[in-house]
């Protein structure tokens, strides 16, 4: 506490922002310009134009101040003094009370570093108030969950009548309802979710967060704000807020601290109402380099060599959610370049990629997959990406532009590199074809990244190699890594994730093999290629990941 008194005196939030270099003095002129303005708090205007994220200035804060960061477990479950604290108030000063303890009460601040604040609190509450600092997104999130607007309408599922719509309509806009889909959306991108699911059940309104490809419980909603906060969303989208009987698709753009992100919105009704997937796709947190997705030493010389062909076609293969997209963007910003011309084909398209033409697939209207493909060839390109090949016409004319002269990107649906080929010949692919013009097969998964600021080493006991049932790898390995948890990384012990991979290079061997039609195991065992277990074993050795997480993608039989 002392070291906040005397923060008062020698230091502001404006002046701690230029101390600990979170922005420059040109950036704070122009946020107290819009503060100016717009009469919000300095630290809104900060981290709601993206000068400053969130967490750093929490940090910041809280490191000048000695005072502790509120976690979202620390908010209460119903709001504490209410009888002495009005919630317009609380609003304007962006602070909760926590609990109240033998010396006074816990208070979180957004800004503590304001003693007027402070001051008007103990006074209102009659004891000592003692501060600890809160991201404003927890504290955005905090505040519309104990303190929500009064008018909200329960949904009861079905189509809606006029009046309802409009009813809808306006609950949507309410100021409330927009503060917490807003701070939900600004909450998961700072986090680098990928996904937000919002799920109602009878009795609330449960927010997750996937990330790292984990789910990650948010603070739940008041069942009372399903209607509006779903209406809100489904406005934001351009959705019919009218229907909640079928499923809807739709996608909206947010600005979000400073920049913009897109947002695939899907919707699903459920018994206790309408059901909202957010799919985010943050083009700033787009990594199209090889290395930052796992790529590596020998594998990554051959990828590359693989894809410099003049023509062919390159399969990556994997589950949903695998990467392979990303793979695909990483492989065509390699080939960007201004003498070439790329085409793609996508469901959807999830990035723009600068000086690429992208198509999107279109069904109802005839604008498939093959249908594009062909339309393609007559655009004169170097360079096509097929977003998938589900069925035999898309591979017969993938096969064909690859034998005049095109080089194919596309991805399939297969358990490993070798399953590739012979999905292939079950789709009716002839094997002549497939060794014409088959270059390369990049089969990924995606495991979960050891946070380096707090992973723990440890050596694996003979037992646990043992149960792994691999040979000569891991004659040799005497240290894996294990989560701990920090700051840094959430308390998760992960951050960010990587790909596990194997290649198989369409050789003389392989030719002769798929010609003979051979089952998938024998492919691989001929090819001689790194398995991902392989793969991801050298990647655990080396502290990417854990053992854990490599069996957990690799052995899901």
């Amino acid at each position: 506490m002392a070291a906040l008194l005397r923060s008062d005196a020698e230091l502001s939030l404006s002046q701690l922002v230029i101390d600990r270099r979170l922005a420059p003095a040109e950036t704070l002129a122009r946020a107290a310009l819009v503060q100016s303005e717009t009469g919000e708090p300095l630290d809104a205007v900060l981290t709601r134009l993206g000068m400053v994220s969130e967490r750093a200035l929490a940090v910041a804060i809280a490191d000048a101040t000695g005072l502790r960061i509120a976690a979202a477990a620390d908010f209460p479950a119903q709001p504490i003094a209410s009888d002495r604290l009005s919630a317009g108030f609380l609003r304007e000063s962006r602070a909760v009370p926590l609990k109240e303890t033998e010396h006074g009460f816990e208070v979180a601040f957004v800004d503590p570093l304001a003693p007027f604040t402070r001051q008007a609190l103990a006074f209102a509450l009659g004891r000592p108030v003692t501060p600890l600092v809160a991201r404003s997104g927890d504290m955005e999130a905090a505040l519309d969950r104990l303190y929500p607007a009064d008018a909200m309408v329960a949904d009861d599922g079905g189509e809606a009548d006029e009046a309802d719509v409009e009813r809808l309509k306006d609950l949507s806009s309410d100021a409330p309802v927009v503060r917490a889909v807003n701070s939900l959306i600004a909450r998961a991108a700072e986090a680098n979710a990928s996904d937000i699911h919002i799920e109602p059940t009878e009795d609330v309104l449960k927010i997750r967060l996937r990330i790292d490809g984990a789910l990650r419980d948010e603070e739940p909603l008041p069942a009372h704000l399903k209607a509006a906060f779903v209406s809100r969303i489904k406005v934001m989208s351009g959705l019919n807020i009218a229907e909640r009987r079928l499923p809807q698709d739709g996608r909206l753009r947010l600005a979000v601290r400073g920049h913009d992100i897109d947002l695939r919105v899907a919707t699903s009704p459920t018994i206790h109402g309408e059901s909202v997937v957010m799919r985010i796709l943050d083009r700033s947190n787009l990594a199209l380099d090889f290395a930052t997705l796992g790529f590596g030493g020998e594998s990554l010389e051959r990828y590359l060599k693989v894809l410099q062909l003049p023509h062919g076609i390159v399969l990556v293969t994997g589950p949903t959610g695998s990467g392979k997209t990303t793979t695909l963007y990483a492989s065509l910003a390699t080939l960007n370049t201004a003498d070439r011309k790329i085409l793609t084909i996508e469901d959807p398209i999830e990035y723009r990629l600068a000086g690429i033409n992208q198509t999107q697939v279109a069904s109802q209207i005839g604008l498939t997959f093959a249908a594009a493909l062909r339309s393609f060839l007559r655009q004169d390109p170097d360079v096509m990406m097929v977003g998938e090949i589900r069925d035999l016409e898309t591979a017969q004319v993938a096969v064909q532009a690859a034998l005049t002269g095109h080089t194919i990107l596309s991805t399939l649906h297969t358990n490993s590199a070798a399953a590739a080929v012979t999905r292939l010949l079950d789709m009716g692919v002839e094997p002549f074809l497939i060794t014409s013009t088959l270059n390369a097969v990049l089969a990924q998964r995606l495991v979960r990244r050891l946070c380096q600021s707090c992973r723990e080493p440890f050596t694996p006991t003979q037992a646990m190699l043992d149960a792994l049932d691999v040979d000569h790898t891991l004659t040799s390995i005497d240290t894996l890594y294990r989560p701990v948890g920090c700051a840094a990384c959430g308390h998760t012990g992960f951050r960010g994730r990587i790909a596990v991979l194997e290649l198989l290079i369409v050789d003389e061997a392989t030719e002769r093999l798929v010609l003979a039609r051979a089952e998938a195991r024998d492919i691989q065992a001929a090819a001689g290629l790194r398995t991902m277990l392989e793969d991801g074993l050298e990647k655990a050795r080396a502290g990417l990941t854990t053992l854990d997480e490599v069996l957990r993608v690799t052995r899901e039989n």
